[in-house]
């Protein structure tokens, strides 16, 4: 195999192979880059079994071929190269032989047959706006379960139907919902799976790169979840077993409610917070008459309590939660206000945007109360 391509055009790809390549593994195929000519471009795939890329970018072939080079360690060399066209040639010992104006250089690959063939593609089961998907994303994943334990909740639930796309996300203390109403008419029956956090992740960086009015071309079978974006196909497992039923968890009776300035919320929570359990992160939330109090204390260091101005005439109420998670949903929303659903101390608070802006998409987060 032998091409010549642009250390720009190179750079770009395989950038996006680094979160999907094993750093660490066993198998020490899966921390390379399988690289193919195909035509007038090279394509490359990265894998770690569970997650795939699959991309391109122009070439000028010499000599058709496909080998495989250590992911990282090509990009951490190519990366320092000046910007100029790259020559490349895999030899037959399998050694890949880099030329770039006067820096030659040559860095150990492995044979293309032992890497992973990665699915094909089926048929596009919906397009979806890329920048919909990624603010989906944003909106949930905070939410996602961190104990491998509990591998139906290391990933959101994602659902089509043909009215629009849903999302779902929960580690049994909190749950984040969104859903956006967008056509979706190729989508004739619902569709659901569990797709995975890492996935999520790279899902965004496949987004950061695209035109703001990009579309992405979803598809899935059995096992895997394809997501096209150009040249680019990102493919994932499914994560296996059965989401909770969340709809039972979200609240149906909360006959309170206040709305507060998100930015002001946001800095007073920052503020009390540092003076919470390091563990817990419990703070308390009184509402009372005109205002909202958050309070937090620690013996041995200090107390703080702000306040900020609320439309509430009735009982006041206090109840406990965890600041870390409160914050994360201050941060993933964008909207000036948010508005704070609650019932009493020993039932769930739930928080959503407020205002016009969230009134084209449901934003539902739902946070466990706790004793202090």
């Amino acid at each position: 195999m032998e091409f010549t391509v642009s250390k720009t055009d190179l750079v770009r790809e395989l950038n996006l192979s680094q979160g999907v390549v094993e750093k660490k593994t066993t198998i020490p195929i899966l921390s390379n880059v399988l690289v193919e000519t195909a035509g007038d471009r090279i394509n490359l795939t990265a894998t770690d079994l569970e997650l795939g890329i699959r991309s391109s970018c122009p070439a000028r072939v010499k000599k058709a071929g496909a080998g495989t080079i250590p992911a990282k360690r090509l990009l951490d060399y190519v990366r320092l190269l000046p910007d100029a066209d790259l020559e490349v040639k895999l030899q037959e010992n399998q050694w890949a032989s880099l030329v770039c104006g006067r820096s030659r250089t040559k860095i150990a690959g492995m044979s293309r047959e032992s890497f992973p063939e990665l699915p094909q593609m089926p048929a596009v089961l919906a397009q979806i706006p890329v920048s919909v998907l990624v603010s989906m994303i944003s909106k949930t994943i905070f939410a996602i379960s961190a104990e491998e334990s509990r591998f139906t909740l290391n990933g959101s639930l994602l659902i089509l139907k043909s009215t629009g796309l849903a999302m779902v996300a929960t580690d049994g203390h909190r749950l984040a919902m969104v859903e956006n109403p967008i056509e979706l008419a190729s989508i004739t029956t619902p569709f659901r799976a569990l797709l995975p956090r890492k996935a999520m992740g790279e899902l965004v960086k496949l987004g950061q790169d695209a035109a703001p009015d990009a579309v992405l071309q979803f598809s899935g079978d059995e096992n895997h979840l394809f997501f096209q974006l150009g040249e680019r196909i990102l493919l994932s497992r499914k994560l296996t077993g059965n989401f909770p039923d969340f709809e039972r968890v979200l609240p149906k009776d909360q006959p309170h409610s206040v709305i507060l300035d998100r930015e002001e919320l946001r800095k007073s929570v920052e503020r009390v917070a540092q003076f919470s359990d390091e563990r817990s992160r419990a703070i308390r939330v009184k509402v009372a008459e005109g205002e909202l109090h958050i309070h937090s204390s620690l013996s041995e260091t200090g107390e703080s309590e702000e306040s900020l101005p609320a439309d509430y005439l009735e009982t006041p109420v206090e109840i406990g939660f965890n600041a870390s998670y409160l914050l994360d949903f201050l941060r993933a929303t964008t909207e000036a206000q948010v508005a704070f659903h609650f019932k009493d101390a020993h039932s769930a608070g739930e928080l959503r945007p407020a205002g016009e802006a969230a009134a084209n998409y449901k934003y539902r987060y739902v946070v466990m109360p706790m004793r202090i």
